[in-house]
């Protein structure tokens, strides 16, 4: 007989998975983009997920969507305000220094997530897990050690940019943590892209987008944003903070596939070893806690 725990968390997984690859597109979309510039990518890609995500409430919940987001109260704001900043912050890096550039600082994000969940949620972080973490942050390194450009001022300031993503991103998955299963937070995500948008219009004026460009970022705020942050949501009840953020890993270790797939550039020797590095601290960490929900369900 099959329990409704392990279905969900089964659930939870596999939308984790589906959501940091949807994520790994950014990437390559936006070195397609003709004439916007960093500010309104940021500001389109943001408005056209919070149409998406609002759409999708009103389609699901009619009525109902409105009493959702004035539910989600101060958890909902907190949540809105990460998001936000990692909406922010992750284009802003994307278009001013390289993919690898941004992509090593928000591999970071687990280490970062385990380290708040055990201060201020006391959830115990697994032996699998910090060595899985420490062999997909290894990998990361590996993959982009060879790339890694930080000379220029331009590659400095992006980095630093990039920074805020894997501090927002910690903070954002421990509120939805600390939240239970009770709250609904998926209008936190209509609220930070809201906030994102809001906060990028100014810059972003005057708009220069073409219709080339708006079809890709409607792209990017609908299938790359939008979607996968609410199935973030979805999955977070069921999952352990350091769990979600281990998995997002796979956002970096797809995002260089696309690019060389979509835009022509080739993965160097260091780039397959690393992921592959990172495939195997994800797998282990799985196969890990396979065995010991088998053990746990063994009659004593």
């Amino acid at each position: 007989m099959n329990h409704p725990e392990p279905r969900a968390h089964r659930r939870a997984r596999v939308l984790r998975v589906v959501a940091p690859t949807l994520w790994s597109m950014a990437g390559v979309v936006t070195r397609h983009l003709e004439f916007a510039g960093r500010w309104e990518v940021t500001f389109w890609r943001s408005l056209f997920a919070a149409l998406f995500v609002l759409a999708a409430m009103l389609v699901t919940r009619g009525r109902g969507a409105w009493a959702a987001l004035r539910a989600s109260g101060g958890y909902g704001l907190l949540s809105g305000a990460m998001w936000a900043i990692m909406m922010i912050a992750f284009m802003l890096a994307l278009m001013t220094t390289t993919t690898a550039n941004t992509l090593i600082v928000n591999s970071i994000t687990p280490l970062v997530t385990a380290l708040l969940a055990r201060a201020l949620l006391r959830e115990p972080i697994a032996p699998r897990t910090w060595a899985a973490i420490a062999l997909a942050i290894a990998g990361m390194l590996w993959m982009f050690g060879s790339d890694f450009a930080g000379g220029e001022p331009r590659h400095v300031t992006g980095m630093l940019i990039a920074l805020a993503v894997p501090l927002a991103a910690a903070v954002n998955l421990v509120t939805l943590k600390h939240a239970g299963r009770s709250l609904d937070l998926v209008p936190a995500v209509l609220l930070g892209s809201v906030f994102s948008a809001v906060l990028t219009l100014p810059f972003a004026l005057p708009l220069h987008a073409n219709a080339h460009d708006l079809l890709l970022l409607a792209m990017l705020g609908c299938l790359q944003l939008g979607l996968p942050c609410m199935l973030m949501v979805r999955a977070s009840p069921h999952l352990s903070a350091p769990e979600m953020a281990l998995l997002a890993m796979i956002e970096v270790l797809l995002g260089p596939l696309w690019v060389w797939l979509g835009a022509g550039e080739t993965p160097t020797a260091a780039t397959l070893a690393g992921g592959a590095l990172v495939i195997a601290a994800l797998l282990l960490n799985e196969l890990a806690a396979f065995g010991v929900r088998l053990r746990a369900r063994r009659p004593s």
